[in-house]
């Protein structure tokens, strides 16, 4: 839509009684500023962006400068050419008879400094989202749009004050409300921001400090409010920023991502970091899932991790007999005393494969000082590093050490196992032995993830002594022309210093210099969705990430395909997170009633306390039964019907998926919604809590209809819906 077109009530013929002006000629002449400072906004930040580009990079804090100004310009760039009128949420009006305040997606003034757009995530906003007529917070009405391709297509009034009711209002009855909330869905979740309810924003707008857990069933908004809570933090704690870490989002799987992906870009957000745990582990993309539940088991206790400590103390042992070195100017020893002291001299916490060169450094040192002062030093040092035997003797005691190789020594050498966790029995030991030790699994990755936050990086220590080589070459170059300018008598070459010039003649940008991990962390607040199925090793891998301690997570216990039998804080005190609370949310705004009366007596059979919320939403629909030799035609009959929206086969694994239905496991579907699931013969998912928990989540993703398919029985026609 071009903002220029003003024209942004398009309400059906069915709505016409809502198209009088008394009632929407006000929000029409704020649309219109709206639209001229949008294009305004956007021609100045333009000419700005292109101005900042033009200007030479330079270096050091003015090429910094220059780089953050250009992501900040096309950042709000971005956001503003993302959206257009519809960047209005709605707007409310107070009970002291002030003007309508328009909420946004951000914030927008016009050229005399008016406030046309409040953002969101202010505390003038807030209202909008939390008033309830309980607590009306001194709203007198408020208004909701509903966007459909940049125009308004229909509004929902509520009114707070008697007062209000004379006004001008077109008052629906909530149903109407309710009734958005079952639109077809799309590959992406849609925008919701206009609808958070006032639970939601509560927990959105809580405080950053400590862990904070929002438990709550299907169809309660917990993606919702994960993702939000994320935006909203980014925006109004400054101890989130990026320049402070920043926030991490962390979900289930590749699906909820790509489903959940246009979401904080929606709001604005650009800085969050999205992941799920296989992306922090190098191996995560390949591994398989542990075949063996006992020893999945054994590897989720976060003492496992603790065996990462004492496998690498093996490669940091000095070494105990003296070495002689040959030098030119006479054979020099290093004793054990001297090997000690330079293996102790790395600063505590510092990677094994860092630490290495500040080791070797402190050896070259020692014996730097047995020579004596008459030689230079940088004489010494570089005879020194050219010394097979004590760079043979050196790589031997501090070797560098791949974190993979390290974990599958672990699993291929009882013996070293046994002394790193000596907690294990024989039998556990024997257990967790393997032929092939690097075929990972998703359950080795906290140990992985472990192994290389100790050991750091190799490559780094191999790319630092490449670039000190090439620098040191380099400054041997420029020493060279250096001598043969003053050998020619060049009377400035005379007069400066031969160091300083040397130094200064060297270009440090020949020299290569890797990219930081940007999922190392650390992060100033992590997100962690669908939490309820970490184990204590997985947690570690979050909580080393986050050293403040700052967390959100989105959970619920009923959903924990292995049993969630301790209360949130017990369980996250166990993985070290304590200062725990805990939100619940418990209105279930997705999943009809007529699923939710099937999908309860399933979960309550093995959690009879499970959360399960309760459905403000009726289809009318019921759920279905049929046989399996019917899937096909019941996906046609759908397709033909509806010609937008997402269905999904769950429970299939013979069914490859075709346009608007997808095929997943109940384990991929979970955080995910559809207008239509399918499931296929739930019977065959198991038994106990971990098939029951299957069950319920495959079947809480319905928003619209759940079919369920039973083998054929012979003569059996197919069940009438009831």
């Amino acid at each position: 839509m071009n903002t220029t077109d003003t024209r942004a009530f398009q309400l059906p013929d069915t709505l016409a009684a809502k198209s009088s002006p008394a009632l929407i000629a006000a929000d029409e002449q704020q649309f219109a500023a709206i639209a001229a400072s949008l294009d305004s906004s956007i021609a100045a930040l333009s000419e700005r962006l292109a101005s900042v580009r033009r200007l030479p990079g330079g270096g050091g804090q003015a090429a910094l400068e220059r780089d953050l100004e250009i992501h900040r310009l096309s950042a709000r760039l971005r956001a503003l050419r993302r959206f257009a009128l519809d960047a209005c949420l709605g707007r409310i009006v107070a009970d002291d008879g002030s003007a309508p305040v328009y909420i946004g997606r951000f914030g927008l003034t016009d050229s005399s400094g008016r406030r046309l757009l409040v953002d969101w995530r202010t505390p003038a906003a807030e209202p909008f989202f939390a008033a309830t007529h309980a607590r009306p917070m001194g709203l007198a009405s408020r208004r909701r749009y509903r966007w459909t391709g940049g125009r308004v297509t229909d509004y929902w009034d509520e009114v707070f004050t008697a007062e209000a009711l004379q006004g001008n209002a077109a008052l629906d009855d909530q149903s109407a409300f309710i009734a958005s909330l079952g639109a077809s869905r799309s590959p992406h979740m849609r925008d919701v921001l206009g609808t958070i309810q006032a639970d939601q924003d509560a927990i959105i707008r809580a405080g950053s400090q400590g862990a904070l857990v929002v438990d709550g069933g299907p169809g309660t908004g917990k993606t919702v409010v994960a993702l939000h809570r994320a935006a909203y933090l980014v925006y109004s704690d400054p101890h989130l920023g990026e320049g402070r870490g920043g926030v991490l989002f962390v979900g289930p799987h590749q699906p909820y991502l790509s489903y959940v992906a246009d979401v904080l870009p929606s709001l604005g957000e650009e800085s969050v970091q999205t992941c799920t745990l296989r992306d922090l582990v190098a191996e995560g993309a390949a591994a398989a899932i542990e075949s063996d539940p006992a020893v999945a088991r054994l590897k989720a206790d976060a003492r496992m991790t603790d065996a990462i400590e004492p496998a690498v103390a093996l490669y940091e042992e000095p070494p105990t007999t003296t070495l002689l070195v040959e030098t030119p100017w006479g054979e020099i020893r290093l004793d054990p005393q001297d090997w000690a002291e330079a293996f102790a001299s790395p600063e505590p916490g510092t990677p094994h494969n860092e630490a290495r060169d500040q080791v070797w450094e402190t050896v070259l040192d020692i014996l730097i000082d047995q020579v004596g002062g008459e030689v230079p030093p940088h004489q010494v040092r570089r005879a020194l590093a050219r010394n097979d035997e004590l760079a043979r003797v050196f790589t031997r005691a501090w070797p560098l050490v791949e974190a993979s190789v390290l974990v599958a020594d672990l699993w291929s050498v009882p013996a070293y196992l046994r002394r790193c966790a000596p907690w294990l029995t024989p039998d556990e030991v024997a257990a967790l032995r393997r032929s092939d030790a690097s075929a990972w699994t998703v359950s080795d990755l906290p140990l992985l993830d472990a192994a290389r936050r100790r050991l750091g990086d190799p490559a780094a220590s191999r790319r630092r002594r490449r670039r000190e080589a090439t620098l040191a070459a380099e400054r041997e170059y420029m020493s060279q022309v250096v001598e043969r300018l003053k050998e020619a008598g060049d009377e400035l070459m005379q007069w400066m210093d031969g160091d300083d010039l040397r130094n200064s003649l060297v270009d440090e940008s020949v020299a290569p210099v890797g990219d930081p991990d940007l999922l190392a962390g650390p992060f100033a607040h992590i997100v962690v969705d669908e939490a309820q199925e970490l184990t204590d090793a997985e947690w570690r891998m979050l909580r080393e990430r986050c050293p403040s301690r700052s967390f959100t997570i989105v959970g619920d216990r009923a959903q924990a395909r292995h049993g969630f039998a301790q209360s949130w804080e017990e369980r996250l005190g166990r993985a070290g997170i304590s200062d725990v609370s805990v939100a619940s949310l418990t209105i279930n705004y997705r999943t009809p009633s007529e699923i939710m009366t099937e999908a309860e007596p399933v979960i309550r059979a093995v959690i009879p306390d499970a959360n399960v919320p309760v459905s403000v939403r009726s289809t009318g629909i019921p759920v279905r039964r049929a046989p399996l030799s019917q899937r096909d035609a019941i996906l046609d009959e759908w397709l033909t019907t509806h010609h937008e929206g997402t269905a999904c086969v769950i429970g299939d694994a013979g069914f490859a998926g075709r346009e608007q239905v997808n095929a997943l496991t109940p384990e991929l579907a979970k955080g995910l919604e559809f207008d239509l699931v399918v499931l296929v013969d739930p019977e065959r998912l198991g038994d106990g809590i971990e098939g029951a928990v299957d069950r319920y989540v495959a079947m809480t993703r319905a928003t619209e209809r759940l079919v369920i398919l039973v083998p054929d029985q012979p003569d059996q026609p197919d069940r009438p819906e009831r």
